[in-house]
């Protein structure tokens, strides 16, 4: 087995401490590869996940957000659609259950899913917290602040204050 660090990512980082835990998880777990999925970027904060799921309702498929994980799973009731009296020359269209997580950001929000074509569609944005957007930080800035009050409060005492 090749072991890898990536302690050396982690020098100029700061509170990251689970990222690597995600990487070593994500090189020991073999990706799923079924159903076949999409990833998709739209835009600065947008995101879609399409997986294809040819052959199922949507009654047998499940969308669920728990702890920051987005599961999709979909399950195939046999009895329900089964007609014996098929008989299959080829059968290429997989009726297997199936299960896919996703490991969502803390910032981003599930808008909404929905069957298309023989998709599931979960369209999801990302909203960054005010607290969290790029800012410019003014250097001595809680100085001068704290100055120019101290010279208007001056400015505003009577003159016979001071003696």
């Amino acid at each position: 087995m090749n072991t890898m660090t990536l302690s050396p990512l982690f020098r100029r980082s700061i509170g990251f401490d689970r990222l690597n835990d995600l990487f070593e998880q994500a090189m020991h777990n073999d990706a799923p590869s079924y159903p076949p999925y999409n990833v998709e970027k739209h835009g600065d904060n947008d995101y879609r996940i399409a997986v294809a799921t040819a052959g199922f309702s949507e009654q047998e498929l499940d969308v669920n957000v728990e702890n920051r994980v987005l599961t999709i799973t979909g399950g195939r009731d046999d009895s329900d659609g089964d007609d014996s009296s098929v008989t299959y020359l080829h059968r290429g269209i997989a009726k297997r259950s199936f299960r896919l997580s996703f490991r969502l950001d803390e910032n981003i929000e599930i808008q909404g899913a929905r069957l298309e074509n023989g998709l599931l569609i979960v369209d999801l944005l990302r909203v960054v917290p005010e607290r969290q957007r790029a800012r410019q930080i003014p250097i001595n800035a809680g100085q001068r602040a704290l100055t120019e009050q101290r010279d208007d409060t001056a400015r505003e005492m009577p003159e016979h204050a001071n003696a």
